[in-house]
């Protein structure tokens, strides 16, 4: 009799609002409360921080490593990592640029997004197939992909003079800059993907319970592959934006593009372990750490201490995390 009552009063314990555990409501609304706190000290803090410019330059700078969080959201979500992401920033940036300074400025665009899709999609392959950990696996092929961004540039940077290259990075519409836009239809895509369609099921599925997701029907190789062409489709598309904006490519930026993006995801609170996440933590984990180097930057603080700060964040949300599966148990 006591094992039942125990096995009954556990759930009950566990409850505090809406049926919502303590691990779950921290990670749900902690980020959020975190934003909001940051964003008014800033408006206090700094007389420049509530200016339209800088408003517009926080959305604009969050724009390209916003696009690379969210395809991360999935990745984790579906128990992987892809630290192949900054590679191919570099990689699908160097390629737009080489097309474009031999003429084909627009098919650079295209061809350079499309390269990051094509790796993305060979990396689930040989991850699904050969059963490898994705960490060693990206691991790996960043340092190939990396390799050949620098070879196929030799090492110089590329500049490109066609006006029309710059369109992606530096156009405005209605006032407001291209890529923060491509960042909100990018997100609202994943969005969608993850939290209205199957594929999303069957990655939280897959993320929760790999085996049990296989015995159940769901093609967990399947989902591997195309996640990890949405992550090096996000990656290379970030790099072309960044490299439209500035005008140049070149092989060895976006060494930090994967830590930070996966940085952002955990702070938005999708679990590390994977199975459980969303998109709208993760926007709040790029918002909330674009305002912290806005405002350090503001403020005069040096830069060093920006890292340190953002360590300091990531490794409390990895503690909460860890704490919260703690108590679930």
């Amino acid at each position: 009799m006591a094992k039942g009552r125990d096995s009954q009063d556990q759930p009950v314990r566990q409850k505090v609002i809406g049926g919502l555990t303590f691990g779950a409501l921290t990670r749900k609304y902690a980020i959020g409360i975190a934003a909001l706190l940051t964003f008014f000290f800033l408006s206090f803090a700094s007389p420049a921080f509530l200016s339209v410019r800088n408003i517009h330059n926080i959305l604009d700078q969050s724009a390209h490593i916003g696009i690379v969080a969210c395809a991360h959201t999935i990745a984790i979500i579906s128990g992987n990592f892809d630290l192949s992401s900054g590679a191919v920033f570099a990689m699908g940036g160097s390629v737009a640029a080489l097309i474009a300074v031999s003429g084909y400025t627009k098919l650079g665009l295209v061809v350079g997004a499309l390269v990051g899709l094509l790796i993305g999609l060979l990396n689930g392959l040989v991850i699904s197939v050969l059963r490898l950990h994705s960490f060693i696996a990206t691991l790996a092929s960043s340092l190939i992909i990396g390799g050949t961004a620098l070879v196929l540039t030799d090492g110089r940077l590329i500049i490109v003079r066609d006006p029309a290259f710059s369109v992606l990075g530096q156009s405005t519409i209605f006032s407001v800059r291209t890529p923060i836009f491509i960042f909100a239809a990018f997100a609202l895509f994943t969005w969608v993907l993850l939290s209205r369609t199957r594929f999303g099921r069957h990655v939280y599925a897959v993320g929760g319970n790999a085996e049990a997701a296989r015995l159940s029907g769901i093609n967990v190789q399947l989902i591997q592959i195309l996640v990890f062409g949405i992550t090096g489709f996000a990656a290379a598309l970030a790099g072309v934006i960044t490299v439209s904006r500035m005008g140049q490519g070149q092989g060895d930026i976006g060494e930090l593009v994967a830590l930070q993006a996966i940085a952002r995801v955990v702070i938005g609170g999708t679990s590390i372990l994977g199975g459980q996440g969303a998109i709208g933590g993760t926007i709040l984990g790029v918002l909330l750490l674009r305002l912290v180097g806005n405002g350090f930057n503001l403020l005069n603080v040096p830069p060093f201490y920006q890292r340190m700060f953002e360590g300091a964040i990531i490794f409390f949300a990895v503690a909460i995390e860890t704490l919260s599966r703690r108590r679930r148990r």
